[in-house]
């Protein structure tokens, strides 16, 4: 009787070896297809603190071909300090603006795929879109701006302004309220230049990353950015 319950405590450990190794190893899913933008609003609710658009108002689209969005962390790697990068192009969304004036542009939703966020190493991937991001069920990380300040009452060609964009960031199906720092360049009328920053404390999206071996911590902070190049629509 002893030796049958060894055998069967063994091929249980065995299954469960098995099964952990599995949902290591296996590949995650992959993006669903090329990003693709949310078409802005033209209305907005009364309840709303954006600006609704103006006549003259040219919709502008990032173009991923040119954008990058990524994150940035800091761990212990090997007992030495180590900053983790990862980035993709994946990432789409439009911005509204009216030349004439500038302070009542619009910012839409702005989609990253976070299946295809890319660190330099395979195994930190395939962790990040499985075990981190859980990218299988939630192929992307949104952003859905519910404000912008400190636009300026006019602009110029090649003069960059900053602003500041509020909204709800989701990630892994937790929404909260999160700032974007924003720098905004009107190359010409048919483009803009701009970059995005924000530093979140990832554990408020519910997010927590696995300890594994050789990683001795990993910073409690987040630093988010984009870069994007938008040309008309």
């Amino acid at each position: 009787m002893m030796w049958k319950w060894i055998a069967l405590s063994l091929l249980a450990l065995t299954l469960l070896v098995g099964v952990a190794g599995y949902s290591f190893l296996r590949t995650p899913v992959q993006a669903s297809g090329p990003i693709q933008a949310v078409p802005l609003q033209t209305t907005v609710q009364p309840s709303s603190s954006v600006a609704p658009m103006a006549n003259g108002t040219t919709v502008f689209e990032i173009d991923p071909d040119q954008s990058e969005a990524r994150f940035i962390v800091d761990e212990v790697l090997r007992g030495q300090p180590n900053t983790v990068v990862g980035a993709t192009d994946q990432v789409a969304g439009q911005i509204a603006v009216d030349p004439t004036q500038p302070q009542t542009a619009q910012v839409g939703t702005i989609l990253i795929n976070a299946r295809t966020l890319t660190t330099d190493d395979n195994q930190r991937n395939n962790a990040l879109r499985r075990f981190i991001l859980g990218t299988d069920e939630h192929e992307f990380i949104s952003f859905t701006p519910t404000a912008v300040s400190g636009l300026p009452m006019s602009a110029s060609v090649g003069q960059a302004y900053r602003a500041q964009v509020i909204g709800q960031l989701a990630i892994r199906g937790v929404s909260r309220e999160a700032t974007f720092d924003t720098t905004v360049t009107p190359v010409s009328a048919n483009e803009l230049n701009g970059t995005a920053t924000t530093t979140i404390r990832y554990a408020d999206w519910d997010i927590s990353i696995p300890q594994v071996p050789l990683v001795a911590g990993v910073s409690d902070q987040v630093r988010l950015e984009l870069d994007f190049v938008a040309s008309v629509a």
